[in-house]
């Protein structure tokens, strides 16, 4: 059987990188691709779109009106459209895969309450070793629970969100681990005379520059030593 699967937002970035793999992959077909409306990629074959050469289908704005094609959506969007397409794919039976980060947590809620009416993922990160990031992390801050933690994250100049889905993730791992809630102890840059650093604080550096796909360190600092976690990467695939 061969899984047949629509691209939301197919010309971007992450898009791209997804319509190639999936030209690359046995056992799946590409069967559509979205944009949003009023973009110049719309009507113009996907294929050709996205570099993988002429499909036969044009590139939709709607993703109701092509979803019956698919088994799957891969949806790498913004966050009102993510919801949109979530509810949509449950309603008409069909697989998605979620990676859109910025999510707020009325998002959250509208999700949580839907978790068991359709088939979803929905990952801040796909990539193995940030996966593996996070178990260590995790080992790491009972290990350390004693040490400032930090996070400082890295990504090209036309990310959207801030800090990434990845870096708010493995705040939240870390915090999980140490008994703490993000929403308490977070802290998302600094300025000015804030006085010393609360001892539970857990704080989240955000950088942004060049086509860097995406830095992300754990720092644990204590007294004489520090220890750093890294992932960084070199490619969307």
């Amino acid at each position: 059987m061969t899984v047949k699967i629509i691209v939301t937002g197919c010309c971007g970035r992450m898009g791209r990188a997804i319509v190639n793999a999936i030209e690359r992959t046995d056992g799946v077909t590409l069967a559509g691709g979205t944009e949003r409306e009023g973009s110049p990629f719309v009507g113009i074959d996907v294929g050709e779109a996205t570099g993988v050469g002429r499909k036969g289908f044009a590139i939709a704005s709607r993703l109701a009106d092509i979803i019956d094609t698919a088994d799957v959506v891969i949806d790498f969007s913004v966050p009102a459209a993510s919801l949109e397409h979530f509810l949509l794919a449950a309603e008409r039976g069909k697989g998605l895969v979620v990676g859109t980060t910025g999510f707020d947590p009325e998002h959250w809620k509208t999700f949580e309450s839907m978790a068991t009416a359709g088939r979803t993922v929905i990952a801040p990160n796909m990539s193995v070793g940030v996966n593996v990031l996070f178990k260590l992390a995790r080992d790491a801050a009972k290990l350390l629970s004693d040490y400032d933690v930090e996070i400082v994250e890295m990504h090209h100049n036309q990310k959207m969100d801030a800090p990434s889905g990845t870096a708010v993730k493995l705040a939240d791992v870390v915090a999980d681990a140490l008994g703490r809630k993000m929403v308490e102890v977070g802290k998302y840059g600094r300025y000015g005379v804030e006085g010393k650093r609360p001892r539970n604080e857990i704080g989240v550096m955000t950088l942004r520059g060049g086509d860097v796909v995406g830095d992300h360190t754990l720092i644990f600092a204590g007294t004489g030593e520090r220890v750093e976690l890294s992932h960084k990467a070199g490619s969307r695939d």
